[in-house]
């Protein structure tokens, strides 16, 4: 398991940003809300589950508990694609309520570095 010190998150909004990544950085793409049959922007039950950037870093945590990854020291969330990135912000922050567990999981693990 990654360390119990809260790992930091840097969102990255702006497709010309760039943030170095080593060994110790995960990486999460946020997909954009297009392509399966309804309106881009429009959300729908696969799309959110794929933006769902606290469900995705749990899954982080999940995936080094059972080795399926190397541990890691921060992450990196790239949401250039997202149409709504302050929702990503909102849910980074704890400002969206709590929808499962998980989501008290990653509260007390991650915070958002920039």
């Amino acid at each position: 398991m990654p360390s119990l010190v809260p790992i930091p998150v840097t969102l990255i909004t702006n497709p010309g940003q760039l943030v170095p990544l080593d060994g110790d950085t995960a990486l999460i793409r946020l997909p954009a809300n297009t392509g399966h049959g309804h309106a881009d922007g429009d959300n729908c039950v696969a799309c959110a589950a794929q933006t769902d950037v606290r469900a995705l870093l749990y899954n982080l945590l999940e995936e080094h508990r059972r080795n399926m990854r190397p541990a890691f020291t921060r992450v990196v969330v790239d949401a250039t694609a997202v149409a709504d990135q302050q929702a990503v912000v909102l849910a980074l922050t704890g400002k969206l309520p709590a929808q499962a567990l998980r989501d008290h999981t990653v509260a007390r693990m991650f915070y958002l570095a920039g």
